[in-house]
Formats: structure tokens, sequence, C-alpha cells
């Protein structure tokens, strides 16, 4: 048989094996789709599903994944090879996990995550908390939203103890490698970037935005619309509509860009660059204290009006006198309540003249004993989300 023949009987066997491994390929492809018609879900083989697990329609688990008995995985749910659901966890419609992923726990309590999220690789999701206080035994509960981006090696915990849980709202996107500790409370359409670290008890609302690398302390309540700068270390409340940054943050101005990106109208951030010109940029030694300052731009005729710059500076002025401390020490004081050592009311301190825009809560009734300084701040915590 000559060389040539010979060749190209050698490219006529490659050809048909490459047609051979393509419709393999496609069929198992096919397999991996579930078609409603014929199978609700698909299950690959190698994958270990409790008979007890709850499997959506559509719902497609590769291969080396594991779902406990407790689990319940919505509609069209994606597994990718090797990720996991343990414990009693509910995923809902359309959410993907990719491959490495976690999520859940064998622990009393519950992690429900809601529509459209994505879990991405090697990222941890609803398990035990790192708090010593956590008691072996004790609820902790971990809910998240919808359209929620979990980008990978990150790591989101449940709550320390039953009566709290960890909550994540809609819309975040958490970049590689951040960690979200027990009991931290995040608003909507965030953006934390990578290695972006948040201690227990944290509290974040809408719209915040943090550049890589910062990491903020336990009990810290960051507002709305506010950026924290790379590398930032935050110990001390944010206030709405600010920029921080320093390896002990500070302020550096309002976040006028974050505000233009989100809508806020040309007269507003006029009316918040005026309040923060008059409160930390006085024109003349003349002008008071800033205690001074802030309640005469609270009366200010034209800023009154502007709602965004009223919900600034009762946000400010909640940071800047130190809000645990006044209030405790103002429960304690028996000289400014005409001999009563326990007001009924949080709306009876009348010395702290923002408290109105603050507070309607009422914490102790006359003769009760005041609340510890870390009770008080769970209290507030609870109240401000």
């Amino acid at each position: 048989m000559s060389p040539l023949l010979t060749v190209r009987k050698t490219v006529s066997s490659l050809h048909r094996f490459s047609r051979t491994l393509s419709s393999v390929s496609v069929s198992e492809h096919k397999m991996a789709e579930p078609t409603l018609e014929t199978d609700p879900y698909s299950i690959h083989p190698a994958a270990v599903v409790h008979p007890n697990a709850v499997i959506g329609q559509g719902a497609s688990i590769g291969p080396f994944c594991t779902v406990g008995a407790s689990a319940k995985l919505g509609n069209h749910c994606r597994l990718y090879p090797g990720s996991h659901v343990s414990g009693n966890t509910v995923l809902g419609e359309h959410c993907v996990l990719l491959t490495g992923a976690v999520v859940g726990d064998d622990l009393p309590g519950q992690t429900v995550i809601g529509c459209n999220n994505t879990i991405g690789y090697h990222a941890v999701v609803g398990v035990k908390c790192q708090d010593l206080k956590y008691k072996t035994g004790d609820e902790c509960f971990l809910h998240i939203g919808d359209n929620n981006e979990i980008r990978e090696y990150a790591s989101i915990h449940r709550s320390s103890k039953s009566s709290d849980r960890t909550v994540i709202g809609n819309n975040n996107l958490i970049m590689g490698s951040c960690h979200i500790a027990h009991d931290c409370k995040i608003g909507n359409n965030n953006i934390f970037a990578n290695n972006t670290l948040l201690a227990g008890h944290v509290v974040v609302e809408d719209h915040v935005h943090t550049a890589g690398a910062i990491v903020i302390h336990q009990f810290c309540h960051v507002g709305s619309f506010a950026f924290i700068g790379g590398g930032s270390a935050i110990s001390q409340d944010v206030p709405k509509y600010m920029m921080v940054t320093g390896e002990r943050a500070e302020l550096r101005g309002l976040n006028l860009e974050g505000l233009r990106r989100h809508g806020f109208t040309t007269k507003e951030m006029r009316s918040l660059r005026t309040a923060y010109q008059r409160i930390f940029m006085p024109s003349d030694a003349s002008s008071g204290g800033f205690e001074e300052r802030l309640a005469e731009v609270e009366q200010h005729e034209v800023l009154a009006q502007i709602s965004s710059a009223l919900e600034w500076l009762i946000s400010f002025a909640t940071v800047i006198f130190g809000f645990i401390e006044i209030i405790h020490e103002a429960l304690l004081c028996t000289s400014c309540h005409e001999g009563q050592k326990n007001p009924r009311s949080w709306l009876e301190l009348k010395p702290q003249h923002w408290v109105n825009h603050v507070i309607g809560l009422e914490i102790c009734e006359g003769g009760d004993e005041v609340p510890a300084k870390e009770e008080l701040a769970g209290i507030i915590m609870g109240k401000c989300t």
C-alpha cells in the first residue's frame, strides 16, 4: 500500500472519529438542558441529590454536586459541577451556582436566597458565623433578595442569634473575596469592590460604592450614596452622600459624581454643597461652634425645603455627636428630665433637637432599667433598618 493511500485512510478515520465525538457532545448537551415536556429537571448521574430535596422544573444539576435533604431549588436553577446546597436552604427561580460554590449549612435556622442570583466560583454563602457568642444549636438566618451577583471566593455568614438575621437586599454586586459577617444589613443597588470586608452588625444602606481592600468596623453604619475610597478603614459611621477615604477614613467632601449618576438635580447638589461648606468650611471665626453651625443650617429657609439636605443633616448629626453615647447618657440623666430617672420615650430628649427626626421608639417605661450600651446599639441598628 502506498504511503499516500495510508495517509488518506488515516485522515478519513480522524474525520469520522471527530464527527462521532461531536454527535456525542451534542447529545450530552441536550441531556443537560431539560425539556419540560419530557423531563421536569436534569440531574447528572454523578450528582448526589437527597430524595427528600425539592427540585423545581427545568433545574439542572451537574456532576459532583450535592443537594441536601431540606434543600429547595426553584425553577430553572442551575448547579455547575462541584457546587453544593446544604441544610434548610431555599433557592429562588433562575439562580446559578458556579463550580465550587457552597450555599447553606447543616445548622438550625435557614438560608433563603431570592430569584436571579448568581453565586460565584468557590463562594461560601449561608454558613456558620465567626462569632464566639454563637451558641451551638441556636437558630441562625440569612436572607438574600433578588438579582444579586456574588463573585468568586466571597463569604456571607448567617446571624449570630435567633433573634437577628443577616440580610442582603436586591441588585447588589459583591465582587471577589468580599466578606459580609453575621447580622449585617445590606440594602439595595450597592457595589462592593474586591476585598471589601464587613464586620458583624454593619449596616449599609442603598447605592453605596466601596473601592477595593476596605474594612468596616463592627456596628458601623454607612449611609446611602456614600463612597469609600480604596484601602480605607472605617471605624465610625459614614453619613449619607459623603466621600471618605484614609487609613482611618476621614471626610473628603460630597460624593458629587455618585449623586449625579443617580439622578440628583443640580439644585439638590448645590444645596448639599452649601450645607457642607457652612458646616465644615465657615467663612469667619465668628460663625460659632460646630453645633451652632449645624443648627443654623437646619433652620435655613432654603435648605430646609430640600429633603436630601435635611436627611443628610440628620444622618451627619447622628455620627458627629456619638448617637449611642448621647442617648445612653440622656437616659441615665436625672437633671434634664425633672427628676424622672427613665424617660418614657426618646422623644422627651429635648437637648438633642434632631432626635425627633430620628427616633420614634419607646425603650424604657418609668422605673425600668436603662439598657446597656451594647443592647442600646442593637436597638438603634434595628430601628435604622
